[in-house]
């Protein structure tokens, strides 16, 4: 029986939002800078009165922009050594070991970008289905190659990874809003499963 599974990342399979975390890893004086200045529009996003996707893009400019890729991948490789045994919820990832690769497709689908969440998808042999940085001469220009991977985006991606593939069953984790069109479109959709 060949199974897909889709997992989500933040809250999901980690315990904590893992943006914050690698911002602040990456560079802890530009992260407090960047923080303070968008306070008031976190405090918007809170109220549903801006667009999370901007305040995202805005927020991670504020703090990688113009960064080298080869030094980004480095410090991101750092930050999973350091914090992924404390960062994975152990039941998620006893479910993961268990998965049988011989009969199973994994995804890492998620709106973090792919910057720090590579070595994590790697490491549990996952493909990744991130939101893309985009890079001009090696060089992280704040903005995303690809639009933000979350609700309905999330389904697409799946969709145009998997085409042309035969799953018997296609199951699907996550624990936000954002993740409910990916629950609904799976055949078997689980919520806070790991929590």
């Amino acid at each position: 029986m060949k199974k897909l599974y889709c997992f989500d990342f933040d809250g999901t399979l980690t315990t904590k939002d893992t943006m914050f975390l690698f911002l602040k890893f990456y560079d802890s004086v530009k992260y407090r800078k960047a923080f303070v200045k968008h306070i008031p529009l976190f405090v918007l996003l809170k109220l549903n009165l801006t667009d999370a996707e901007k305040v995202k893009t805005n927020f991670i400019s504020s703090v990688l922009k113009g960064e080298k890729k080869e030094d980004l991948e480095k410090r991101a490789q750092d930050f999973f050594e350091i914090n992924y045994q404390e960062l994975l919820r152990s039941n998620a990832l006893d479910f993961i070991k268990n998965i049988n690769p011989a009969q199973t497709e994994c995804l890492l689908v998620t709106a973090s970008l792919d910057i720090w969440t590579k070595p994590f998808a790697k490491k549990y042999g996952m493909t990744l289905l991130a939101t893309e940085a985009l890079y001009e001469a090696n060089i992280f220009t704040g903005k995303f190659a690809t639009p933000n991977c979350n609700g309905e985006e999330k389904v697409r991606r799946i969709e145009a990874h998997i085409a042309g593939k035969k799953f018997d069953k296609k199951i699907a984790f996550g624990d936000t809003a954002g993740d409910r069109p990916m629950l609904e479109w799976a055949d078997e959709g689980h919520f806070k499963f790991f929590h």
